[in-house]
């Protein structure tokens, strides 16, 4: 048997609860990739999930928002909810859902369009602006979320392509937040950056959670004691613990929990 989590002692309302997931298991046809994950991630906070390659931490991500339905051979079962919410309720739209849980991914994406583009092209899909200007303001807004404003302001007809990686990623980042999502997942977004890009990112994680539940993927530990104020440590498909990132790093509950951060496993 595989012991349960190891859940920190915290006080937590459930109008604190943005996303909870009860006994989540995922299979990739007849592997059982996620195994049995509890886990209740808190609205305006950043929870970073940590553990060695293939752990099942981005697979646990992409249940999220949905995006294991893009995988043929994919099958999630459990409960997850946003808001109390069911996300995978026959009547929840996918594209909406996406819409309210943003995603930033590893690599930085930017489509093959101009700056404004990029950011505009969000809102314009989902109906969020009945004008130009309306329109010109979430553009603008959301650029300014991502940093990314004093830039980009002078050249919003160029092409997203053009800006440097860490600047890609951050026109990423403004892309998902033009939605207005709730939710904002991070699938390792800093492993294709460079130290100056990289802290300009963790800076943007720490002002946006004042406005959303962030989740983000990192194999990094030291980002993950950063920009984090919860942390889950999953381990051959199980959630290990999960509690505040300062215990976690200082005092686990469970022997593979410091194992892995003392570097014995990984």
């Amino acid at each position: 048997m595989y012991d349960a989590p190891k859940f920190a002692e915290t006080k937590v309302t459930n109008n604190d609860i943005k996303i909870a997931a009860r006994k989540v298991q995922v299979y990739y046809g007849d592997t059982h990739a996620i195994k049995d994950v509890n886990v209740d991630i808190l609205d305006k906070t950043v929870t970073a999930f940590i553990g060695p390659s293939g752990c099942g931490k981005s697979t646990f991500l992409r249940c999220i928002n949905r995006m294991n339905d893009t995988i043929d051979i994919c099958r999630v079962e459990g409960d997850i909810r946003i808001d109390g919410e069911d996300v995978y309720d026959k009547k929840v739209d996918p594209v909406q859902l996406r819409a309210k849980v943003g995603m930033v991914f590893q690599k930085p994406n930017p489509f093959p369009k101009s700056i404004y583009d990029n950011v505009a092209y969000g809102p314009r899909i989902h109906g969020l602006a009945r004008t130009k200007s309306e329109l010109d303001e979430i553009v603008e807004k959301s650029l300014r979320r991502a940093a990314l404003w004093n830039e980009a302001k002078d050249r919003l007809d160029q092409p997203g392509t053009g800006l440097s990686g860490g600047q890609q990623q951050r026109l990423c980042i403004a892309r998902a937040v033009a939605t207005s999502p709730e939710v904002l997942l991070m699938d390792e977004p800093c492993s294709a950056l460079d130290p100056i890009a990289t802290a300009q990112v963790e800076e943007l994680i720490d002002e946006l959670r004042q406005e959303f539940s962030v989740v983000i993927v990192t194999h990094s530990m030291q980002q993950a004691a950063r920009v984090s104020q919860k942390t889950a440590f999953f381990h051959l498909g199980h959630l290990v613990e999960f509690g505040d990132t300062g215990q976690i790093f200082t005092n686990p509950k469970d022997e593979r929990t410091e194992s892995y951060i003392t570097g014995r496993i990984g």
